[in-house]
């Protein structure tokens, strides 16, 4: 049954894309972040949805004759594209030429979809339905993943839907951290009570569930991720009373294991796992230092291990994005990967800037925060997961892109307005003309 009514949904939505690209966009996030289709045990499971939604949003942004759609043209979009064409370059000169093609079509489909998202992203209206779509498709597993950490007591493991980034339960406990900005900045934008309450449940939910996903780096995330959302949010000694209510409460019911396995950080030298993914490292970072474009894709095997990694036998993934892109394309790769997240953050922290004074754009400056908190909850928790390449910061990448430029036009429209305002100094010489006395 959700096989079809998958499969329904998807094709109904096609006529729809091929009038609005846009909705193209949406189609495409809901498929490629929730994977829906993971949820059914039939056809649906293998059927290409993604590439059927790729095709027809492209061919109705080629044929649609009323608008045409350009890439923005900022350093934000210029530096992503460097980093595409970097990856591709690097991909030629691999150690394993002959294995990397599959890793290389994944990534450049996120990446060809983030440059058609780009594209797309032209209104508050498309930013919103960005923001909303991503938030449901991660939203849903949070939301279900602390309905059933409350009725086991946090006796067991939240994992992700099987078969995709998030499949894992460090993956989706990152992602759960990562949605719950925007949830915040949806529950501004709620004016029915019960919509925001619902809004309220599924944050705390979302955060059970990253808790009971029993992910050392989520946990050390989600303590980043709500020091920092305290600090940009608007209304701070409301969430600050709410924080030190609720998280007391969340770590007391969630049960000894719990708080065994979270211990281990502190030990981590007598921790297979951790200890497994320091010798990743060090053999990412030999092999940069060897070789200037790193090893390319597909590097994590025993006779890279051997070569360049201190217990050559003990062959694990990277275990952090920082890693993976210093392992695979090296020093230059890291360095323009790490130049993108500036770039994006500095945006955020233009549009904060720039559309404070002017209350038609608040929601700009408040969307910008969250997104800003959304990006250090995948900095701090990417640094233990080998997540380089999952879409969505990329997807909030194109959103914080397209709010600039939105900011931009808009206070363009204001220039005139603001300028017919009379100044202070204005009044005041008004004033003095009318009664030369004072």
């Amino acid at each position: 049954m959700r096989d079809v009514i998958v499969t329904l949904l998807v094709f109904a939505s096609l006529p729809y894309i091929f009038k609005r690209p846009s909705f193209g966009m949406v189609m495409w996030i809901w498929i490629s972040v929730m994977n829906p289709h993971s949820q059914g045990w039939g056809f649906a499971r293998d059927f290409p949805f993604a590439a059927i939604i790729a095709v027809v949003t492209v061919a109705a942004m080629l044929t649609n004759a009323k608008r045409t759609y350009r890439l923005p043209l900022t350093p934000v979009t210029a530096t992503f594209l460097l980093f595409v064409v970097w990856m591709c370059l690097t991909s030629v000169f691999a150690i394993h030429p002959e294995q990397i093609g599959t890793q290389l079509v994944k990534v450049l489909k996120i990446m060809g979809m983030t440059i058609v998202v780009l594209m797309l992203v032209r209104k508050r209206l498309h930013v919103e339905w960005l923001i909303w779509t991503v938030v449901v498709s991660i939203g849903y597993y949070g939301t279900k993943g602390g309905i059933f950490t409350i009725r086991s007591g946090g006796q067991y493991r939240v994992w992700g839907p099987i078969g995709t980034f998030i499949d894992g339960n460090n993956e989706i406990a990152l992602a759960l951290v990562m949605t719950i900005p925007l949830m915040y900045y949806l529950y501004g934008l709620l004016t029915h009570k019960w919509a925001r309450r619902a809004m309220v449940a599924s944050m705390f939910l979302c955060a059970l569930a990253s808790l009971a996903s029993y992910s050392r780096g989520a946990a050390i995330a989600m303590g980043m991720m709500l020091v920092f959302f305290w600090l940009k949010s608007n209304h701070k000694a409301v969430i600050g009373v709410l924080l030190l209510c609720c998280v007391p409460f969340a770590l007391v019911f969630m049960p000894e294991q719990w708080h065994a396995r979270i211990d281990t950080i502190d030990e981590y030298q007598q921790d297979e796992s951790a200890m497994g993914r320091i010798n990743a490292w060090k053999m990412a970072y030999n092999l940069a230092n060897d070789r200037l474009m790193g090893g390319g894709f597909e590097i994590y095997d025993p006779e890279v291990f051997e070569r360049y990694a201190p217990v050559p036998e003990d062959v694990h993934a990277a275990h952090s994005i920082y890693f993976q892109v210093l392992g695979e394309h090296g020093w230059i790769g890291l360095g323009i990967y790490l130049m993108l997240g500036f770039l994006t953050w500095r945006t955020g922290s233009w549009i904060v800037r720039a559309a404070g004074p002017h209350a038609e754009l608040a929601w700009a400056a408040n969307l910008a925060r969250m997104i800003q908190v959304s990006l250090l909850g995948f900095m701090v928790g990417g640094a233990f997961l080998s997540l380089a390449y999952f879409d969505v910061p990329y997807y909030l990448m194109a959103a914080m892109v397209a709010t600039r430029m939105i900011v931009e036009r808009e206070k363009k429209a204001l220039a005139p307005q603001l300028a017919a305002q009379p100044t202070v100094q204005d009044e005041l010489d008004e004033d003095l003309e009318h009664d030369p006395v004072r």
